[in-house]
């Protein structure tokens, strides 16, 4: 009896043995369970690499659990399909997949529809899969062909705020490996996979977008600042650049102190405003000072946006110098163009008047003996009329109606000229202190272009650097060759080879900033009136060196002086000279016929005079088509037609409808304004040549005998 007690005790030692080490078992499975659970937990609080997070995963799973293979996959709503993101292959190694193809979905793996496989059937039913035999199981779905051996598989859903995420797939070759109570434990981890890939996924979509957005900004044209509580806490390169500060020095200034201190009340309200975070309305243009006092009018425009948690702007700066200086030149062709209109409009009627005062007097010197009293006042009068037709060819070039650039000539003979000329004697009268340097480049190249016009822009150049020297200076006259490039070129006008420079610098009073935004104004002038001050001087230089394809610098210290620089494109063509005398035996005429067509009745008179003195056989025309019946009965050596005749056809017309009938008929253009259009197509139908009034005595001669030779 005593054995058999013996015996019942032992056996109830081993169970109880059994049972505790069992209850021991498992409670160290549990705890390894726990402490798994815990380390995925605390590693993945810390990772925001979503190839780190899921590598991180792949790894502690394979060795701190029964799996030997784990995958992710994440459920694609619109295609209702699971794709992989991450896994291990036969040889343990890790695939994960770029954080990129998971936003455009570009060469991802679809493995699974919806309900498909235990994977899809897990995301389907929102429920671990287990599968204790690949074999037995009609849900199990083999996959690709390189996929791991499975035996046993369990899949557990990933969730996200109740909506499908993905599915996290363990599985080991052999069968039987994972039991029911495995679920719990895995079903845990899934969570904290759920919500690391979720966030680390968002994380890098974050930062894409950041980076995205850092690029922009750092590369944009406009300036881009954030401004919290007034101050700069980010600015951009071109917001640093229109600024002239460093990231550094804005953090300690306010966006308040950039603002130029001429912004009124209205405007500086409104930015105030804005930088609260209120409406944002319409951009707004102000004027910065930036570093070192330099002024830029930008248009600038705010956006209210949350940075690091509290109210903050974008302020977006556009930098309006650029479109401020072209809407300048745009207004100033427009007032040139228009003014130029009208002077060319007065310029016409006025030769059509200085032509008798220019012409009469050299018909009547023809007539007076050499020593007649009245031979210097006739002078004098014709004198005065080449002056005043200088002027209206200021007028006329203002006009831009056309100046003939195409002779070559060399720049340092046209200033030696002008400084041997009557005009610079007269110049250097009213200011005796002036002293007038030359620095010539002996190698210069040539220009094309019209000597007459180059003339006068040395003469309006000098005269208007005496008149800012009142009591006395230098004047420096000097030329130059120089090659531009693409890096040398800052005006718009330019392009890149060589160039002639003339630079005219003096010691003078300078020029004002406002005074240079105005120099090439029309009619405005400090200069003394009566002297050189028509105001026409700055305007006729500026439009000769456009027309020549050039551009000007100028350069101004008030007090100092001034130094204008003006470019002309060089070419290597050689000037050509013809320096025969001429008398008035060369443009005498021999009886030919010529017709005068004028709807100026003072005009054709004193044209009539002229050539009849001349020896040529004379007829005139009031109108075009009284010239047209005339031809038409009276065949004529020569036409010499005005072009604008009011009313009537002008000479343009006048010309096409006498070739109709008399083709070849020869023919000079006559007209008060400079070249046009029409002239010029005068000119393509046969025209010998065009002349401008008023006109001297040798001038049309030669101009008539040219073309009746030719």
């Amino acid at each position: 009896m005593a054995k058999e007690n013996l015996k019942t005790l032992e056996l109830e030692n081993r169970l109880l043995r059994n049972q505790i080490q069992g209850i021991q078992s498992r409670f160290e499975e549990k705890i390894a369970e726990l402490s798994l659970v815990r380390e995925i937990g605390q590693a993945l609080v810390h990772i925001r690499s979503f190839k780190k997070a899921c590598q991180y995963i792949l790894d502690v799973i394979i060795n701190n659990s029964l799996a030997q293979n784990c995958s992710i996959m994440l459920f694609d709503h619109e295609k209702s399909q699971l794709f992989l993101i991450c896994a291990t292959d036969l040889d343990k190694k890790g695939y994960v997949l770029e954080p990129e193809k998971i936003f455009s979905k570009d060469g991802v793996r679809y493995l699974f529809k919806l309900g498909e496989g235990a994977a899809g059937q897990a995301v389907l039913e929102n429920r671990a899969v287990l599968i204790q035999d690949s074999k037995e199981a009609e849900s199990f779905l083999s996959g690709t062909d390189n996929q791991v051996p499975i035996g046993s598989l369990i899949s557990i859903p990933l969730m996200i705020e109740g909506e499908r995420f993905g599915v996290i797939n363990l599985s080991h070759r052999k069968k039987n490996v994972f039991e029911k109570n495995d679920i719990h434990l895995f079903s845990v981890i899934a969570n904290f996979v759920a919500i690391t890939v979720y966030s680390t996924i968002q994380y890098e979509k974050l930062r894409d977008s950041e980076q995205k957005y850092r690029v922009l900004s750092e590369s944009s044209n406009d300036g881009i600042a954030i401004i919290q509580a007034g101050m700069h806490v980010y600015a951009n390169p071109k917001y640093k650049e229109v600024a002239g500060y460093s990231s550094r020095e804005l953090t300690n200034i306010g966006f308040e102190a950039l603002l130029d201190s001429s912004i009124n009340d209205t405007d500086l309200r409104t930015v105030r405003v804005l930088l609260d975070g209120g409406a944002t309305g319409r951009p707004l243009e102000v004027r910065l000072c930036g570093n070192n006092g330099v002024k830029t009018d930008v248009e600038i425009s705010f956006s209210p946006i949350q940075h690091n948690g509290k109210k903050a702007v974008i302020l977006s700066v556009r930098d309006l110098s650029d479109r401020k200086a072209m809407e300048k030149r745009i207004i100033n062709a427009q007032k040139m163009e228009a003014i130029g209109k009208l002077a060319g409009g007065v310029a016409h009627d006025l030769n059509n008047i200085l032509a008798g005062i220019v012409s009469y007097p050299e018909l009547l010197l023809m007539d007076i003996p050499e020593d007649s009293p009245l031979k210097r006042p006739l002078l004098t009068i014709k004198k005065s009329g080449e002056k005043a037709a200088t002027v209206v060819q200021d007028l006329l070039d203002l006009a831009r109606r056309g100046v003939a650039v195409n002779e070559v000539v060399n720049f340092s003979n046209i200033i030696v000229e002008y400084l041997m000329s009557p005009e610079y004697e007269k110049m250097i009268s009213y200011h005796p202190g002036i002293i007038v340097e030359t620095d010539f480049n002996t190698n210069l190249l040539n220009i094309q272009g019209s000597p007459v016009h180059l003339s006068k822009t040395v003469m309006n150049l000098v005269s208007n650097a005496a008149e800012a020297t009142p009591s006395g200076g230098r004047i420096v006259i000097s030329t130059e060759n120089r090659h531009l490039d693409g890096s040398q070129i800052k005006n718009e006008a330019a392009r890149s080879g060589d160039y002639v420079v003339l630079s005219v610098s003096d010691t003078g009073i300078g020029i004002s900033p406002e005074d240079i935004e105005r120099i090439f104004e029309p009619f405005y002038t400090k200069k003394v009136m009566g002297r050189s001050g028509t105001g026409l001087g700055m305007p006729v230089v500026w439009g000769t060196v456009k027309d020549h394809r050039g551009f000007i610098d100028i350069q101004s210290t008030e007090g100092k002086g001034t130094t204008f620089t003006l470019y002309f494109p060089a070419t290597r063509k050689k000037p050509s000279r013809d320096e025969r005398h001429i008398s008035m035996e060369d443009y005498l005429g021999n009886g030919e016929s010529v017709l005068i067509v004028d709807d100026v009745k003072e005009q054709r008179e004193l044209t009539r005079e002229i050539l009849e003195k001349l020896g040529y056989d004379v007829n005139s025309a009031s109108s075009g088509e009284d010239a047209v019946e005339y031809i038409k009965e009276h065949p004529t050596d020569l036409l010499l037609m005005d072009m604008i005749m009011d009313p009537g056809i002008d000479g343009l017309e006048t010309y096409r409808r006498i070739l109709e009938f008399q083709p070849g008929q020869k023919a000079i253009i006559v007209t008060g304004f400079s070249e046009t259009g029409r002239a010029k197509e005068a000119l393509n139908l046969g025209a010998g040549s065009y002349l401008r009034k008023p006109f001297s005595l040798d001038k049309i001669g030669l101009m008539i005998r040219a073309e009746l030779e030719r």
